[in-house]
């Protein structure tokens, strides 16, 4: 696996991860980044600060916020994650090792094989 590739995988850990807990509070914290993804509050430090270079998430010094370009990839991770998992659960698999598998294949599968998967679940 490239280094563009692990880095790309982490980006998305991370957008997911904001995105996530921005529905469940009103503001996100990189504590709670930290604590959700099990990384050190170093990690989370250096991932932001990419994530913002990248212009996918700004910071007003304690808070944590997709940008709009940051929360539309940050969804279609999610959509990935979801569909997969479901598709996944619906084939026979665990929910917990389908939730397992998903967060490792949503960076990997190809669009082709996604968008069957898509189909599949969202008859």
């Amino acid at each position: 696996m490239t280094e563009q590739i692990k880095r790309s995988q982490s980006a998305e850990d991370y957008l997911e991860t904001i995105l996530n807990l921005g529905k469940n509070q009103d503001v996100v914290h990189r504590v709670d980044v930290a604590k959700r993804m099990k990384v050190s509050q170093a990690a989370v430090n250096k991932a932001v600060k990419l994530l913002v270079e990248q212009d996918y998430v700004y910071e007003d010094g304690k808070h944590l916020y997709l940008t709009e370009s940051g929360k539309v990839y940050a969804e279609q991770v999610y959509e990935k994650h979801c569909i997969i998992r479901d598709y996944l659960i619906a084939c026979g698999v665990s929910a917990n090792t389908a939730e397992e598998d998903a967060c490792n294949m949503e960076h990997l599968v190809s669009e082709e094989t996604f968008s069957m998967m898509k189909r599949s679940v969202c008859k």
